[in-house]
């Protein structure tokens, strides 16, 4: 018997084919916009061979138990057993570190997009078994968008210019008349959204701008990196430079008379002395269009036509979330605001700025919020979190203390790692001391459908099933649709749902009642929907009964009286609908920051050079842009189609000719922090002196401790943004490249 069910992932709507209980095919919802063979991957993926399908406990720790050490990690063998076995031990290892150092030294700070189901969501679910054990030390930010989380609350009052609210395209295509993107508008990675989407609309938007008149300029060192199908202007700075570049069109605002002096008068603070600063007031140097040329390594009339672009006519700005992603990643952001307020149509519609347009599917899309059930937390008793990035040097250096964004973080001694629904060897920076620090931990314990590098360095190991194999909601806050999502097959081999396995510790620990409060799966999603139909109801909006939702397919959320316009209330009535900081007003020159004391997050945007980047590289080295894979989603789908040559890197064929090397070359990629293969791919459309590498790639380091498989992450440092925001900075980083050894 053949049925053709549709179900909700990270990429996208899509149809599946199951014949006699088996996954045969998937295919994208007919309308949607997925990516076919990202959708296509779905029976690899369910059926690979790398699929985990019974616990498994690594042979030291099972023979000698947490007395072993963590050593073998990665080397030891891992030994099947069964459920009960695996369970047991589990529920002693952290039930006996609770008990001998307390549960701060618990770390529970998965991190990952798992799967697009809101109840089954890996780090929700995790994490509320682990508040209601006892506790359990926890993150705070995120590698998305860090630097901005904890900037934007300083000079906007809350991070939502970044987390979720953004100008609807809508109004882009009939209001604007030029979009400046900062770091550029990559089709690719429009291909996902987190919690998944019924329709992928941006590619078409982009096109209906253009075609009534839009004009586009992307400022990014890749070709690529421009709308398809658009006539766009490209500007190819060096990496790290867009601040220099921003503050001198803020500053040519300033000596043209285009200033918006009475924007700036009643809807910012600190104007005074930010202009004082692109005068050079303090240091003596005039943020001149001349200035900013020689940084970015452009001629000074590409500025010039730049400015020339956005001085007239209807302006929005935009940055990609990679922007922020840097050395110094809050400055990029802070001054596009400047400019923005400088230019005066901030809260208007198809003018301001916004952020993330070219970072990821449905930014930019007309959606009511709300709709989309969250599993809620258990309260955590232990309320000192680390900034994400920063947990590997926590892991290895306990008893630190960092500044983080006005206060004091010391790291806690952490003794266990509990890590569901995410690959930190894959979104860490510098792996190669991650993998040292990995090792300190007396207990690891991973759920994971399948062997990623992380799942291999555990010392319990619970197979996980994927989304295809568990009932679920799915759906997010940029998206028209919410997903019943029903099992489609059985679980593979003996795995389990993490809410399954997190009830049978629960039992064995007494916690069972805090974690699930007497629940199963669909009574839980009977319930989360109760509370989406309590939210319709306060917006005056009559949802469908969970029954009728269950059974009737995807429920379409009606769209929003109006286009949503960034800021447009604040603009309307600034003293009415105050923004959140101090002033009420966006803040130029944050006091609370200036509190702070940190040279290296002045309180003003302000031009501070990387500590890595091409104006102070040696002739041989090359800028390393780290990006999304084409066809993946950050490290998943890298399992899917079987073995792979080293990942390509990305060279303009001038800096490859200087190399000896050729399309198709295997090459050893280098730093002091480590090295990696990877495999030549020449692109003439790429700035001079930068190479590009995708993160996909899973962490597999050869004897000499080379990466196998092309994962720029051994390359990248723990260098954090800046003390204010402590994100990650792995796109200021020097590399350099030559032919590989064969193996």
């Amino acid at each position: 018997m053949t049925t053709r069910p549709i179900s909700l992932c990270h990429w996208g709507a899509f149809e599946a084919e199951i014949a006699d209980g088996r996954l045969i095919a998937a295919r994208p919802l007919p309308g949607s916009g997925a990516d076919a063979q990202m959708i296509g991957d779905w029976p690899d993926l369910v059926y690979s061979s790398t699929r985990i399908r019974q616990p498994h406990i690594r042979k030291s720790f099972l023979q000698r138990g947490h007395s072993c050490g963590g050593a073998g990690r990665g080397t030891d063998d891992m030994i099947p057993v069964d459920w009960d076995t695996a369970l047991d031990l589990a529920a002693s290892e952290l039930s006996r570190v609770h008990q001998n150092h307390g549960p701060s030294a618990v770390f529970g700070g998965s991190y990952g997009w798992s799967s697009a189901g809101r109840f089954h969501h890996a780090r929700s679910q995790l994490q509320r078994f682990l508040a209601a054990a006892g506790g359990f030390t926890n993150v705070t930010g995120n590698y998305s968008w860090g630097a901005a989380q904890m900037l934007l609350p300083h000079v906007l009052g809350s991070d939502s210019a970044v987390s979720h609210a953004a100008t609807d395209w809508q109004t882009i295509a009939s209001d604007s008349d030029v979009v400046v993107a900062f770091g550029g508008l990559n089709a690719k990675n429009w291909r996902v959204t987190s919690g998944g989407a019924g329709a992928h609309r941006l590619p078409d938007a982009v096109a209906r701008a253009a075609a009534r008149g839009v004009r586009f300029v992307a400022v990014s060192p890749q070709a690529q990196d421009l709308p398809p199908g658009v006539d766009a202007t490209l500007i190819q700075p060096r990496p790290g430079s867009d601040t220099a570049i921003l503050l001198a069109l803020a500053h040519e605002a300033l000596i043209s008379g285009r200033a918006d002096l009475a924007f700036l008068d009643r809807y910012t603070t600190g104007s005074d002395a930010f202009c004082g600063y692109l005068r050079g007031d303090g240091d003596g140097q005039a943020k001149t269009l001349d200035w900013a040329a020689g940084l970015a390594d452009v001629p000074v009339a590409t500025l010039r036509a730049l400015w020339t672009a956005i001085a007239t006519g209807r302006v929005m700005l935009t940055a990609s979330w990679s922007l922020q992603r840097a050395h110094h990643g809050e400055q990029p952001y802070w001054a596009l605001i400047a400019l923005a307020a400088m230019l005066g149509q901030i809260g208007l519609p198809g003018g301001g700025f916004c952020f993330g347009y070219g970072s990821m599917n449905g930014v930019g899309a007309t959606g009511r919020r709300g709709f989309v059930p969250a599993l809620p937390p258990v309260a955590n008793p232990v309320q000192s979190p680390i900034p994400v990035a920063c947990f590997a040097d926590a892991i290895a250096h306990p008893g630190k203390k960092i500044a983080f964004n006005g206060r004091h973080v010391t790291y806690p001694d952490i003794r266990l790692i509990w890590w569901a629904g995410g690959n930190p060897f894959h979104h860490g920076q510098d792996l190669n001391a991650l993998q040292a620090a990995w090792q300190r931990p007396e207990t690891i314990i991973v759920n994971e459908p399948w062997w990623t590098p992380t799942a291999q360095r555990a010392d319990i190991v619970f197979p996980s099933t994927t989304t295809v194999e568990r009932t679920d909601i799915g759906g997010t806050s940029r998206d028209l649709f919410v997903f019943p999502m029903h099992r489609l097959i059985d679980p593979v081999g003996q795995s389990r749902d993490d809410f399954a396995t997190f009830v049978a510790i629960a039992d064995r620990l007494g916690c069972r009642a805090a974690f699930d409060e007497g629940r199963d799966d669909l009574s839980w999603l009977r319930h989360l929907w109760g509370r989406s139909e309590a939210h319709g109801l306060s917006e005056g909006l009559k949802m469908p009964n969970f029954d009728t939702f269950w059974n009737g397919g995807p429920w379409a959320v009606p769209p929003l009286e109006a286009p949503e316009v960034l800021l447009q209330e604040f603009r309307s009535a600034p003293e009415t609908h105050p923004l959140g900081t101090p002033s009420g007003k966006i803040e130029l020159w944050s006091e609370t920051v200036a509190g702070f004391g940190y040279d290296d997050c002045p309180p003003q945007p302000t031009w501070l050079e990387p500590a890595e980047w091409l104006g102070r590289a040696a002739p041989d080295e090359l800028h390393l842009v780290t990006n999304q894979p084409a066809r993946q989603l950050h490290s998943q789908l890298y399992q899917s189609g079987g073995a792979k040559a080293p990942q390509a890197i990305q060279l303009h064929p001038a800096d490859a000719g200087d190399r000896g090397l050729a399309n198709g070359d295997i090459v050893r990629v280098f730093n002091a922090r480590g090295a990696c293969r990877a495999t030549v791919q020449l692109d003439d459309g790429l700035r001079r002196g930068v190479a590009i590498m995708a993160t996909g790639a899973w962490f597999d380091p050869d004897p000499d401790g080379d990466e196998r498989n092309g994962n720029p992450n051994v390359l990248t440092a723990q260098r954090q943004t800046s003390r204010l925001a402590q994100g990650c900075a792995a796109l200021s980083t020097l590399v350099r490249v030559t032919r590989a050894a064969p193996l």
